[in-house]
């Protein structure tokens, strides 16, 4: 299977998983007396909207380079990625009005019952951060990092609603309002993950060169090849889930231009084959 399928198979699973769930919060919330959980509903419903950014960004960034892009179309995942975080914040803002309008209205103690729901969508939701989030790994992909942090900031916000749920059904009359404040928590600590989410595609749009260990990997592969004697510069560019690196190898000052032509091409027939998520490789040749 491709990267690029394997990362929309992967988006279509938080989809499912975040329509399944959005219902079962809503249901829950409303009939549970817990504005926590319609919040977390909420939360939810965006997130399969998010979803469906994430699933247009990425069969459009797997694109191949074409005369008007010949670095493919890689940008276009972060830039989704910006869209997302336009989604969570008017979220945010959504969850923390309402949760504002419970607090100064007074209303009933939530159900029991709803603890056992969140029990539940707590453990799923911190398992389906854990496959997005190790696929993400696997793909170098930030869009699919998005998509986990959604799973992970669900499980926190669940966790919260769980705590304000507990608080309010112990604590009696008078503690309805802990409902309230654990969806203002889950507010927090969306806009936190915002700025986690945000950063990293920023760094991919303006081509931050922030990659150390990329780096090194292949200043260590181009000594393998004959003819290289070193390398100087090494400038690489993500886009979606391709890094373009531009190199500049040393090689004998007393080669001609073919053989340094020539040495050029193993080389970058060398990083392709052992770094296979590289994308454009072009080797500048210094003489040493």
């Amino acid at each position: 299977m491709s990267n690029s399928n394997l990362a929309i198979r992967t988006v279509i699973f938080s989809m499912l998983g975040n329509v399944v769930l959005a219902a079962i919060k809503f249901l829950a919330g409303i009939f549970g007396n817990s504005y926590a959980l319609i919040a977390d509903g909420i939360e939810s419903v965006v997130d399969v909207f998010a979803s469906v950014l994430v699933l247009f960004g990425l069969k459009y960034s797997s694109r191949p380079a074409d005369e008007n892009h010949p670095y493919g179309h890689g940008k276009a995942e972060p830039l989704i990625t910006f869209l997302v975080v336009v989604f969570l914040i008017i979220s945010a803002g959504t969850i923390a009005w309402q949760a504002y309008e419970h607090i100064i209205t007074p209303h009933e103690l939530p159900k029991p019952f709803t603890l056992i729901v969140l029990a539940i969508i707590i453990i799923w939701k911190e398992i389906s951060f854990q496959v997005v989030m190790s696929r993400s790994k696997k793909l170098k992909s930030s869009a699919l990092k998005a998509e986990a942090w959604h799973h992970r900031s669900d499980a926190i916000t669940s966790v919260a609603a769980f705590i304000g749920i507990t608080i309010a059904i112990f604590g009696g009359e008078g503690f309805e309002v802990a409902d309230d404040y654990a969806a203002l928590f889950a507010v927090v600590f969306i806009l936190f993950n915002c700025y986690k989410i945000f950063r990293p595609a920023l760094g991919e749009v303006m081509d931050e060169n922030n990659y150390e260990e990329l780096t090194e990997q292949i200043r260590q592969v181009s000594l393998t090849v004959p003819g290289v004697k070193g390398t100087e510069k090494c400038f690489i560019r993500k886009a979606g889930m391709e890094y373009h690196v531009d190199l500049h190898a040393l090689v004998e000052g007393h080669l001609t231009v073919t053989e340094g032509h020539d040495i050029s091409h193993k080389l970058k027939d060398k990083l392709c084959k052992v770094i296979p998520e590289l994308g454009n490789v072009l080797i500048h040749i210094e003489p040493y």
